[in-house]
C-alpha cells in the first residue's frame, strides 16, 4: 500500500492572527471557530515521522491542539516572526529527544541566531534551552527527510525571498506575491496546493482572494487550500461557499490526507 501523507493545519492566520487583540471588527467578534486563526503553520506527518512546516508564536498551543509523540524536523519558509517566533518552545521536544533538527535558508538561519542566540550558541549554552541540528537548504536543492523528497519552491514576498515546499503531490507556499515561471514548473501535477489568501484588496506582499484564485488555477492541483488568512478576507462560511470547485478556505486543526 502506497504510503500517505497526512497534513494538519496548525494554523491558518496572518501576523496578528484572529481575532486580533482589541478589534471590534465582526470577523475578529465572530463565535464560528473557523474564524479563529492562530499564526500559519502545518504539521506533515508520513510514516511514523512529523514535521512542522513553520514554529511561530502560537507553537506552544498548536501543539496542545494536536499533540504529536514526536518532532523529527522543523523546516522553515522564513525570518518573519509570525513563521519563527515559537522556537523556544520546542524545548519538551528537545529534553526528550535531544537536538531537534532544522531546515533554513542561510540568512534565515543567521537570523535566528541573532534572536535566539542562547539556542545556537556552541559552547557553554544556557541551562535548560534548546539545541537544534542545522540543515541548510536552498531553492535549487532538493533534500531528504529520510525516504521523503523535499523540493524547495522560492517565491517572493515583495523583495524577499521565502521558501516553499512540495512534498510528494503537495506542495505547501504561503506569503507569495510572486513566483517566478522556473519555479512554477516545480508544482505541475499536484493534487493538494496550499496557498496564501489574505484579503478581498491587492497587498504588497501577499496575494489578494483574487491573485490567489488566478494562481490556483494556473497550477491546476486536484484540491487547492487557501491559508495565512486575515480578518479582511471575510467571514470563513461566507467565503467558503464562493469559491470554484476543489478550492477551499482552510481552518485551524483541519486534517487531510494525500
Amino acid at each position: 500500500m502506497k504510503e500517505q501523507l497526512q497534513v494538519t493545519f496548525l494554523g491558518t492566520g496572518t501576523s496578528q492572527g484572529i481575532p486580533i487583540i482589541g478589534s471590534k471588527h465582526p470577523v475578529c467578534l465572530s463565535s464560528n471557530p473557523k474564524d479563529k486563526r492562530l499564526r500559519v503553520s502545518v504539521l506533515v506527518s508520513y510514516k511514523s515521522y512529523n514535521y512542522v512546516i513553520d514554529c511561530g508564536p502560537d507553537f506552544r498551543q498548536q501543539m496542545l491542539n494536536n499533540p504529536i509523540e514526536r518532532l523529527d524536523a522543523i523546516l522553515f519558509t522564513h525570518e518573519h516572526s509570525d513563521h519563527t517566533a515559537g522556537i523556544d518552545d520546542i524545548r519538551p521536544f528537545f529534553f526528550r529527544q535531544g537536538d531537534i533538527p532544522i531546515y533554513a535558508h542561510e540568512r534565515v538561519v543567521q537570523s535566528l541566531k541573532r534572536r535566539f542566540d542562547y539556542i545556537f550558541a556552541d559552547e557553554d549554552r544556557y541551562p535548560g534551552a534548546p539545541a537544534v541540528k542545522v540543515n541548510l537548504i536552498d531553492k535549487g536543492t532538493p533534500f531528504h527527510l529520510r525516504d521523503l523528497e523535499i523540493l524547495p519552491i522560492e517565491v517572493f514576498h515583495n523583495r524577499l525571498p521565502v521558501l516553499g515546499f512540495r512534498i510528494k503531490d503537495f506542495a505547501y507556499l504561503t506569503d507569495v506575491k510572486r513566483v517566478e515561471h522556473a519555479e512554477v514548473l516545480k508544482l505541475k501535477n499536484l493534487k493538494v496546493l496550499v496557498i496564501n489568501a489574505l484579503r478581498i484588496e491587492p497587498h504588497y506582499s501577499h496575494f489578494n482572494l483574487e491573485e490567489a484564485l488566478a494562481f490556483a488555477k494556473e497550477i491546476g492541483a486536484e484540491q487547492t487550500y487557501f491559508t495565512h488568512i486575515s480578518h479582511l478576507l471575510g467571514f470563513h462560511d461566507e467565503v467558503e461557499v464562493q469559491l470554484p470547485n476543489g478550492v477551499h478556505l482552510a481552518y485551524d486543526n483541519l486534517k487531510i490526507t494525500i
